[in-house]
């Protein structure tokens, strides 16, 4: 048995008194901005705004949205926790008002059993599900406590912790990780309670008690209780054992496994735990995502269907990968799951809906419709998704900013020096060629502005007040100018993006001959039945706003990407091949 304090954190001790060094180095010191220090505008903005109306309709409200265990498909918690966690994440990254929220959580306790958690007592019994579920009404009443604060809060976690993670934390030792302690090739879109095992009642989402593990590190992160320490342990040495494709794993317990590690690293100094998540978010690259940067829904299932819930994990955990290591490779893919995954997934109502698997498998180069939403959990977790990218779009350090994304967006952010730098963000990235920053106010010192630099970006040049300014050398994939800032003044970076073919990621389940086309970071595809074939040598040329041809061909390629587009829906013939 791999013991997590052999292999994790008597590796870390070795780090000099645990200080929070990166895998170069340097002291982590590198933040998002708070909610408070963004006002979000543009594209993001409406998909924020489009998915909390979503979830203020009907089936979200007081009345509705909690669920007897028949109605939520024996999942306890689940649909409470991850709609009151996508409310507050919404309400926050869009400036929103909630209008029934508070009465939400007022009916909670009402809805817990006698020992104070959701769903029924399985005595001497751990229900994987029951877990899982517990553990996204962590993460919402711990993200609603951070917000607003409040004593019943604190209860309500303290309750769930002592009640039911601490009393199962004795069985967590014995949790099924070999292939043949779990059925494999079985599972709907909501997985079910599939087979018993010991004292284990296991779900068809295998691995899907790592949620709950993660929801349980962040009660840890809140509530400072050491006795949390044994059990999260005890699960953290279960998923560093997990041979991921070998049990088939579902893609999404694993990312939020991953989220988990590096929120443990966060709460404890323990860093080498960013390092055990960086290596299985290789194996998901390699195993588990789709040619569009969505999710297999398990390892090495490649017949099924993708999950927004994963590839809002895939996006979350790219980004903190980046936070902890600086490596700009993080920041390329998190991008490239933003448009090509997370936005085409995002339906025309707001909410989430899960898309098909093109390649071998599925025997199909096309990308389609799979289920129009999964309102019953993807469309809460895009609201996470989306608020992350709120926050994602700025970072800050002792030095000053980092933009990694390109957002229409105004930023008043708090320095580590007590003054305020403030300026608005103008463009349309990657659908025009500049981003443009108003200063609005500035400390009086130098102060770091760090802008991202894509490796699909060319021709890059910068201007302040129109004059051309030298380029300087990028580092760690960003070009940062160190300067007096002056109110008033203006910096435009503009820049070509390049099109082009690359391979494909998963040759495994696609033909290595196959290629797929880009514009900068957006993938294309052509809609439709056409099925030519791509010459020799092929060679993308613009033929019109937001279109491409094949050089020779008669082939018309646009994004993936699209605003809530209600075609991408089933019953439209909505389908668009990728592989060509």
């Amino acid at each position: 048995m791999i013991s997590f304090r052999k292999t994790i954190l008597t590796a870390a001790a070795l780090t000099a008194l645990l200080l929070p060094f990166n895998a170069f180095g340097r002291v982590v010191k590198v933040q998002p901005v708070a909610f408070d220090e963004v006002r979000m505008g543009g594209e993001l903005r409406e998909r924020v705004e489009r998915n909390f109306r979503r979830l203020e309709e009907e089936k979200y409200q007081p009345d509705h949205v909690f669920l007897t265990e028949a109605q939520s498909n024996d999942w306890p918690g689940d649909t409470e926790g991850r709609t009151i966690l996508a409310l507050v994440l919404d309400a926050q990254a869009g400036r929103l008002q909630p209008r029934y929220l508070d009465e939400i959580m007022r009916r909670i306790p009402a809805h817990l059993n006698e020992k104070g958690y959701m769903g029924t007592i399985h005595s001497g019994l751990a229900h994987e599900q029951q877990l899982s579920g517990n553990g996204w009404m962590l993460r919402a009443l711990c993200e609603y406590y951070q917000w607003k604060g409040g004593d019943e809060v604190l209860r309500l976690i303290r309750s769930t912790v002592d009640s039911l993670f601490l009393d199962a934390a004795p069985l967590f030792a014995t949790y099924p990780i070999a292939p043949d302690e779990r059925k494999q090739g079985i599972g709907a879109e909501s997985g079910s309670i599939a087979a018993t095992s010991g004292r284990w009642m296991l779900s068809t989402d295998i691995g899907c008690v790592f949620i709950g593990m993660e929801g349980l590190i962040h009660a840890y992160a809140v509530l400072k209780d050491a006795r949390l320490r044994k059990p999260i342990e005890a699960l953290l040495d279960k998923f560093l054992a997990l041979d991921l494709t070998g049990i088939r794993a579902q893609t999404h317990a694993t990312l939020t496994a991953c989220r988990g590690l590096i929120r443990y690293a966060d709460a404890t100094g323990y860093w080498r735990c960013v390092d055990e998540a960086a290596r299985r978010f290789k194996i998901y690259q390699e195993n588990g995502m789709t040619e569009n940067f969505e999710n297999y829904n398990w390892f090495d299932r490649f017949d099924t269907w993708t999950e927004p819930c994963a590839i809002v994990d895939s996006y979350m955990l790219a980004v903190q990968l980046w936070q902890h290591t600086l490596d700009p490779s993080y920041l390329d893919v998190a991008e490239e799951i933003y448009y090509n995954a997370l936005c085409h997934t995002q339906r025309f109502n707001g909410g989430f809906g899960c898309d098909n698997c093109p390649g071998l498998a599925t025997a199909t180069s096309h990308l389609g419709v799979h289920a129009p939403e999964a309102h019953w959990c993807c469309t809460m977790r895009g609201g996470e998704g989306l608020s992350s990218a709120v926050r994602y779009s700025l970072f800050k350090d002792s030095k000053g900013v980092y933009l990694p994304f390109y957002h229409e967006a105004a930023y008043d952010v708090r320095l580590s020096s007590g003054r305020n730098l403030a300026f608005q963000v103008s463009t349309s990235y990657p659908f025009n060629q500049q981003v443009q920053l108003n200063i609005l106010q500035a400390p009086s010192s130098a102060t770091s502005i760090r802008l991202a630099l894509r490796p699909w970006m060319e021709n890059v040049k910068l201007t302040l007040d129109g004059r051309e300014l030298p380029l300087p050398e990028a580092k760690w994939g960003f070009l940062e100018l160190r300067r007096r800032w002056v109110p008033g003044q203006v910096l435009e970076l503009s820049y070509t993006l390049r099109a082009e073919f690359r391979s494909v990621l998963n040759r495994a389940n696609a033909e290595g001959t196959k290629r797929r086309a880009f514009y900068g970071p957006l993938l294309l595809g052509c809609e439709g039945e056409a099925s030519e074939a791509l010459p020799e040598h092929p060679r993308l040329e613009p033929t019109g706003p937001g279109e491409w041809g094949v050089t020779g061909t008669g082939l018309r390629l646009t994004p993936v990407y699209h605003l809530m587009d209600s075609k991408v829906w089933t019953g439209t013939g909505y389908k668009k091949r990728i592989l060509f």
